[in-house]
This record gives C-alpha cells, structure tokens and sequence, in this order.
C-alpha cells in the first residue's frame, strides 16, 4: 500500500479551507486550488484566523502555527495539484463542475494518485465513472468545521479497490480523525439520518407545532443535542441543505427527503441562515431573535 505523502485540495471555501489545515496540521504538505486569487485570499485567512483562535486559547503554539502555515501552497491552477498523493475535493455540490474537475486531474496526475470527494450527497459512483480509475476513487466527508469535528465517513463505491479504500482509511486516521466506513449511497450515514430530522423540524414549524426557539429547546432538552435543528440549519445554510435535499430527493424518491415549501421560500428571499445574516433566526440582533417568516 503506498503511504500518502502530499495532499491536493480542491477548493478553498468553509470545507475545503478546513480540510487543507488539517491536513497541514498533520503534517502533509498541501497545496489548496480555488477559482480566483480573491477567494483563495478568503480561504487563506479564514485557516489563518483559525490557527490565531488556537493559539489565543492556549491550545497552540506560534511555532506549531507558523509551520502549518509554512506546509500550506495556495493557487489557482489545477495543473499545481498534479504531484499531489492524494486530490479532495471540496467544491459546490454540482455534479457537472465537479466532474469536469476530475476529467482534468485524470489526465494530469499520477496512476497512483487517489480521488476523494467530500460530497455530502452526491454519490462517488456518479464522480468515478468520468474518469479512467474508479477504483482509485472514494469518498472522504468531512464536518464543519473540519479542524474540530473528529468524523470523516470514508465512503466506499462498488468499484474501489480495496487497497484504496484501506489508503483512504489509514490517511483519515493520520489526521487524527475518527474514520467510519460507509457505502456509496446518497447522505452516506449521518446526512441519511440526520436530513430527514432536519426537514422534520421545518414542517414542525410550518405547521404551527411549536415556535422556533421551542423547537429547538425541546431537542436541545428533551434528546441532550448541543444545538436545536433550526439553529443548526441556519448554521449549515439552508441553500446548501435545500440543495442536499433535492439531490437526496432525486436518488430515493421519498417524502422524507423533499425540501419543505418553506424551505424553499426562504431560500429564494435569501434567508439562508447565519452565513446571510437571516434565516430562522435574524442574526443582526445580539442575541438573534427569530425571524418573521409570515406564519
């Protein structure tokens, strides 16, 4: 089995960005690919702000922070990737972009180079099919925020070798992460569990079962959650969870994964959460005071 030694990352967002500290912090040298100079700027001091935070907080030293700086190459050319060991990718949740990323990283890296996803819905099968080494190809999801959350579930599609999969595994576990294995199938483990609960929540409120910050208050109570389910959705992005659950909608055709009216609303009038400043909860007020949604 042949050790990974270099990591590619592509994209520089909240996942991506995430990812590529990681993995710097573990050791690897890592070079991070976005579209433009201006978001690889955003990505770069996001991880930056997130090693300060460490180190304000006592949990890092300025020399530990200063070398995962030092392992980390920012650029906006996919050909930069070419020598890395191991490519992720942590683009939009767009088939047809991520795909044609991964046409063009076929031609340009090793044999032995392997591709993982960080799909949160979309099936690795559907990405290894458009390339020449679906057995070279699995999926590696991460969670936000990456540096934090101890899980990746490594994801393992009909074709991939099991010496891929067992490469994957062991790098996930070098990350000091805490791998789970799971089959190809749309959500993986958590997202299939945990989008349903999700969109659950929506039509409770919908519904007039209950107030939002009820809501959340009784799962927070009543189940020992960190967090209610429509703060966590403002915090995942209600654009991002809409668009999870029309893929996951697609692949198993039932209710229980169809984006609520609701849901879509507030996406359209852009409420999709903290990352906008509004979604179930209105987050220009200290603290955030729910949103009137018209219910």
């Amino acid at each position: 089995m042949t050790d990974i030694t270099t990591v590619g990352v592509l994209g520089c967002g909240l996942m991506g960005s995430g990812i590529a500290q990681t993995a710097a912090a573990a050791g690897f040298p890592t070079v991070v690919r976005e579209v433009s100079d201006e978001l690889l700027a955003k990505g770069k001091g996001a991880i930056t702000g997130s090693l300060n935070r460490l180190v304000d907080k006592g949990k890092l030293d300025a020399a530990t922070r200063d070398a995962t700086l030092g392992r980390l190459r920012f650029t906006t050319k996919v050909a930069d990737l070419k020598d890395a060991d191991i490519v992720i990718e942590a683009v939009t949740e767009d088939l047809e972009t991520k795909n044609a990323l991964w046409k063009e990283l076929d031609r340009l890296c090793r044999p032995t180079t392997l591709f993982a996803s960080n799909t949160s819905s979309l099936t690795i099968a559907a990405m290894a099919a458009a390339t020449s080494r679906p057995d070279r190809f699995v999926g590696l999801h991460f969670f936000n925020p990456v540096p934090l959350m101890k899980l990746v579930e490594v994801v393992r599609t009909v074709t991939t070798s099991a010496e891929s999969f067992d490469r994957a595994y062991v790098f996930a576990g070098k990350l000091g992460k805490e791998p789970v294995a799971a089959k190809d199938t749309s959500g993986f483990v958590v997202n299939l569990l945990l989008v349903p609960y999700l969109l659950d929540a929506i039509r409770a409120l919908e519904h007039g079962v209950a107030t939002a910050p009820d809501i959340d208050k009784a799962m927070q109570l009543g189940c020992g959650y960190p967090m209610g389910p429509l703060v966590l959705l403002d915090f995942v992005g209600l654009d991002t969870t809409y668009k999870i659950a029309e893929i996951m909608f697609a692949e198993y055709r039932e209710a229980r994964y169809a984006p609520p009216p609701l849901l879509k609303r507030m996406v359209l009038a852009g409420y999709y959460g903290k990352k906008s400043g509004r979604g179930f909860y209105d987050y220009g007020t200290t603290p955030p005071t729910p949103s009137n949604l018209g219910l």
